[in-house]
């Protein structure tokens, strides 16, 4: 495959070539100024002295940033730690104050029970001693880390919403030793309801100083559990109450209706606070089962049905006491519950406290060996600059010749490809094979070159043709057409592809063969001394036009038009142009030239065909007014050469 242009003019060919070829950037570019125009040429040109020393600031400078941003985000991040690590520690404070507050609150539970089973036998009975109960709940309020003040009434048998004080611990102590001492010394004094009265005021006062403990761990994951927790000795405190008007009924036989309403309420918000505890804490639900699936359960579910339908009853002690006993069994089946939550909730604060020490181990040994790292870095980094820079002359005379010789291979591969199949290929590695419906078809050949081959040296023969189609070569520059290959003395030529331009190509083709025909008559043979004589053949119509090839890859042209082309140069005669009957026919329709009609003639592969002559252009071609102005002022690339350096055996012939 040979060398030639798509391209019109030597000028916009190597505009053109220019505009394809990629621009590569060395450290001349940057010298040069390049585009930008923030920096003096000097800070970016890394040859001279200034600038290596403005980039080896530069480089130094850049890694550091990240560096210090590091450094900044690893101290913000081990202050978020730090202050995580307070967090979990207040956490821990809180966890630690409610669970005092529901012991205590667990203890008067208990102390209630006791003092009101005691009332009910008048003092007769008692379940446990009072004394070590008494003692229990005492140890429990001493064991509390904190004190809120809580609101008590101040006698059992007194209005709490209208008398009522501010006790602090040791108030209260006073106070529940002297409630204790009147439940003692005068139990038929005293009624279940004056007792029940006294510890609930005391209770909801303490459960209200553990709701506020709760809201302040709000913003953390034991906050459910804790809300549990609450909702459990809510449930226990109402079962009490509860449990306490059920013994009053098998007591005395019936309840008054505002009792009653009283122990429905308890009954259904004790029911309430269990579910809730059970969703907050779904780990209980386990063993909350067994609980109800006992047969104790069972029994004293029928006995708090039985107070739920209040019909009267006879009194009974026994049934008064049994009531006592399994409502008693079934708190401390709660009471069991409340261990387990309160253990997880212990459990569940020492692991997200060991994890803030970890966190907090972590974040120290990532800011200390960022600190000790960074300084690293930047000697690493200021050694690579130093280490750069001592190959920036090198390297920036590489890229110059990298330059150079890519315009040179560019340049060449444009020669052997079309430059937009070329960039295709460079690009996508394959160019699909194309149909083109219209196309002209040039061949020409000389006369007798096998003669010729045969009198002359090899050397000889190739300077003969290498100088012919160098002259080929320079006139077909100043048409639309594409040269396709060169095969001995064979010289081919096409247009309409690989850029497809209507019908100019008939005309292009046609003027062309007209100019190549008048260059040949330039040259003389070796040792013969006569004058070249060549064949042209000339066919138009559809072809299908591809890359063939990996190692070399040449641009093809297939089909009929190509083998009837080469017919017509065949079968030609010397110094005429042989054109076939579809040729002659687009040219009368493009006007502007001569034909002569040869007559029939037998073609190999083709039969019998109608076939033309070329003679001349005869007046100007029918092309478009733009088409006319563009080619006003175009002439031949070798005319020019030819004029500055005349040949010595030849003269420059006329144009016709």
């Amino acid at each position: 495959m040979g060398s030639a242009g798509l391209l019109q003019v030597p000028t916009h060919h190597n505009l053109q070539l220019d505009k394809i070829s990629v621009r590569s950037i060395s450290s001349e570019d940057i010298s040069n100024g390049g585009s930008g125009k923030c920096c003096s040429a000097a800070a970016r040109n890394p040859t001279i002295k200034t600038g290596r020393r403005l980039q080896l600031m530069q480089m130094i400078i850049l890694p550091f940033i990240p560096i210090l941003a590091l450094i900044v985000q690893t101290s913000v991040s081990l202050q978020e730690i730090l202050e995580y690590r307070a967090d979990v520690a207040d956490i821990e404070t809180q966890v630690t104050i409610a669970t005092d507050l529901g012991k205590v609150v667990t203890r008067l539970q208990l102390e209630r029970s006791e003092v009101a089973f005691y009332i009910f036998t008048n003092g007769s009975k008692q379940r446990a001693n009072l004394t070590q109960r008494f003692t229990n709940t005492d140890h429990a309020l001493n064991n509390m880390t904190t004190w809120s003040e809580i609101s008590v009434p101040t006698a059992p048998d007194e209005d709490e919403d209208d008398r009522e004080v501010m006790l602090n611990r040791n108030e209260f102590q006073s106070r529940l030793n002297e409630f204790r001492d009147r439940v003692r010394l005068e139990p038929e004094d005293s009624s279940i309801t004056e007792v029940m009265n006294w510890y609930t005021s005391i209770n909801r006062g303490l459960l209200h100083h553990l709701n506020e403990q709760i809201k302040e761990t709000d913003n953390s994951g034991v906050w459910r559990y804790l809300v549990g927790f609450k909702n459990l000795l809510k449930s226990i405190e109402c079962q009490n109450i509860a449990t306490s008007f059920g013994i009053r009924y098998y007591g005395r036989g019936s309840l008054t209706a505002e009792n009653f309403v009283s122990y429905v309420r308890y009954e259904f918000m004790a029911r309430e606070m269990i579910n809730s505890t059970l969703n907050y804490a779904p780990m209980l639900k386990y063993m909350y089962t067994n609980i109800t699936s006992s047969k104790k359960f069972h029994r004293a579910k029928l006995m708090s049905n039985t107070v739920l339908k209040n019909k009267p009853n006879v009194s009974d002690e026994r049934s008064a006491i049994e009531y006592y006993e399994l409502m008693n069994n079934y708190t401390e089946d709660l009471r069991i519950l409340q261990k387990a939550l309160r253990r997880f909730i212990k459990e569940y604060v020492d692991e997200t406290l060991m994890e803030a020490d970890s966190k907090e181990a972590i974040g120290i040994a990532i800011l200390v060996v960022v600190l000790l790292v960074s300084p690293i870095i930047i000697i690493l980094v200021k050694n690579a600059a130093a280490t750069i820079q001592l190959y920036a002359l090198n390297l920036s005379q590489k890229a110059k010749e990298l330059k150079r010789e890519k315009r040179k291979s560019d340049s060449l591969l444009f020669q052997m490809l079309p430059p937009s199949v070329a960039m295709q290929l460079k690009q996508t590695q394959q160019v699909p094979a194309e149909l083109y419906e219209a196309v002209t078809i040039y061949f020409s050949d000389i006369v007798g070159f096998t003669e010729i081959a045969a009198d002359c040296t090899p050397l000889e023969v190739v300077t003969f043709l290498n100088s012919i189609y160098r002259v080929f070569d320079e006139r077909i520059e100043c048409y639309d057409v594409y040269k396709v290959e060169t095969i001995g003395d064979s010289y081919m030529v096409a247009s309409g592809l690989p850029v497809k331009n209507g019908n100019k190509h008939i005309s292009e083709i046609a003027t062309m063969a007209l100019d190549l025909l008048d260059a040949s008559s330039l040259f003389r043979i070796p040792r013969a001394g006569e004058f070249v004589q060549i064949r042209c053949g000339v066919h138009t119509g559809p072809v299908v036009a591809g890359i063939v090839g990996t190692k070399m890859p040449r641009y093809c042209l297939f089909g009929d038009t190509v083998n009837t082309a080469s017919r017509m140069e065949s079968t030609g005669e010397a110094q005429k142009i042989h054109i076939t009957e579809e040729m002659h026919d687009s040219l009368q329709q493009v006007g502007g030239f001569k034909t002569e009609h040869r007559g029939l003639i037998d073609v190999k592969g083709k039969g019998l065909m109608s076939t033309y002559w070329l003679t001349c252009k005869d007046g100007p071609v029918k092309m478009l007014r733009e088409e006319i102005s563009w080619r006003a002022d175009i002439q031949p690339v070798f005319l020019d050469h030819l004029k500055m350096h005349p040949p010595t055996d030849y003269k420059l012939p006329k144009r016709k």
